[in-house]
């Protein structure tokens, strides 16, 4: 984790000679500022932050209830979300001096606890629900409240039922969504907790999940992790420098949408699904049986049948008249050679909430994806996977939601400006 305290900087160069002090002192400020720079991630640009960027390793995920009917607190709200969240990709507090410069009797702007913390790589990510716009799976007789329902664009949809899942509404679905991604978990607890408590009165937070050790790359630079069942995942995933693939599987396309809902232009859809894995029987599994489930070896993570993990898994290939890698197994199922080449951006966590009362772990994967049409990309998949997946014996998906994220925002534009204006 990436913690930098300014006061230990400063606080070195101080204990220095008193012929030095001013150089000394100097350089230690120079260098923090490098380092504070070296920690930020644009939070401004042609696409928001947080999707292609190279995957940090913590996460902090919000969804909100919007709970007022007033369309112009709603646009406030996002106003001073925007002006917040674009500090806190600085590593700076959500206004100046907030947390202990604002007067004894005056509650702080900011609550304090990333005092002395960098920026940590900070990623701060919008996506609105099908909530926003009128009637959903959370609120089936909801109105339209703010006139949004013409400018809904047409992928989002709450997701169908899948197979072998038992989903809880209170894990699930939401209006508005924030992920939060650093370096360091409190940076990212700090931005959900500030974001909310300004929202107080518009927003309430209907579900929230934290994440640790994330479970894919987003650049080459990146090994890629391991999941809870101790093997490599994500071994297919898009990468940022793959501009082609980004375009046609990520990207909203102006032909995507009809003229009303053309804010949603070079912006994305968020698969969020909490998936529960079955740690104990998996456990108790032996190793041959799990590398059959998963399709690949569970130390380089190779295709069955391959040496290297980033070699090409041939389906073709059998053993007597079986095939090397079962028809069945997740990497059978998913390959986007077996899926007609299409492909999803994963960006998932590993999480651990305690356990279940029962003696086991509540442990697992938090899914998160980013997709040009879901419809088209995740949604066939999960319903191939729920069916055909042998590792669907040990997931127990109990969380789900589906959420459209703009374009980046330009100097001077608020998070949901082209949606509501």
């Amino acid at each position: 984790m990436s913690k930098v305290s300014r006061r230990a900087v400063i606080g070195g160069a101080a204990g220095v000679g008193a012929a030095a002090v001013g150089f000394g002192g100097g350089y230690a400020l120079a260098r923090d500022a490098d380092v504070e720079r070296s920690h930020v991630v644009p939070f401004r640009g042609p696409h928001q932050a947080g999707i292609v960027t190279e995957a940090q390793d913590r996460l902090h995920f919000a969804a909100f209830d919007v709970i007022t009917d007033k369309r112009e607190d709603v646009v406030d709200m996002l106003q001073k979300w925007t002006a917040a969240a674009e500090r806190l990709t600085h590593g700076h507090e959500v206004t100046p001096d907030g947390a202990v410069g604002l007067g004894d009797y005056v509650p702080p702007s900011d609550t304090g606890e990333a005092l002395g913390l960098s920026a940590a790589h900070l990623t701060l990510t919008i996506g609105f629900g099908p909530g926003l716009f009128g009637p959903s799976a959370a609120y089936p007789d909801r109105p339209d409240r703010f006139g949004l329902a013409a400018r809904k664009p047409a992928g989002l949809t709450d997701l169908p039922a899948f197979a072998a899942e038992k989903i809880e509404p209170q894990r699930s679905y939401g209006d508005i969504c924030v992920q939060a991604c650093a370096d360091d978990p409190q940076v990212a607890v700090h931005a959900i907790r500030n974001l909310a408590r300004i929202g107080v009165g518009v927003v309430s937070v209907r579900w929230s999940q934290l994440g640790f050790g994330r479970t894919a790359s987003t650049t080459r630079a990146q090994d890629t992790p391991r999941n809870l069942f101790g093997f490599k995942d994500g071994t297919a995933n898009i990468r940022a420098d793959e501009t082609d693939d980004l375009n046609k599987w990520v990207w909203v396309d102006e032909a995507d949408n009809p003229p009303a809902a053309q804010w949603m232009t070079g912006g994305t859809y968020l698969v969020a699904r909490r998936i529960r894995m079955d740690i104990e029987p998996w456990d108790r599994a032996n190793l041959l049986e799990q590398e059959l489930i998963v399709g690949r070896t569970k130390g380089p993570g190779a295709p069955l049948g391959q040496v290297g993990e980033f070699d090409e898994p041939d389906f073709q290939v059998t053993s007597g008249r079986a095939p090397v890698i079962p028809r069945n197994s997740h990497v059978a199922v998913t390959n986007p050679k077996n899926r007609g080449g299409v492909r999803i951006l994963r960006r998932g966590y590993n999480f651990t909430d305690g356990s279940d009362g029962f003696g086991h772990l509540d442990a697992g994967l938090f899914f998160i994806a980013f997709n040009r049409d879901s419809h088209s990309q995740f949604i066939p998949m999960q319903h191939d996977m729920s069916r055909k997946d042998a590792m669907t014996e040990y997931l127990i998906p109990n969380g789900s939601a589906h959420f459209a994220v703009p374009a980046g925002l330009k100097p001077g534009e608020y998070w949901g400006q082209h949606l509501f204006s």
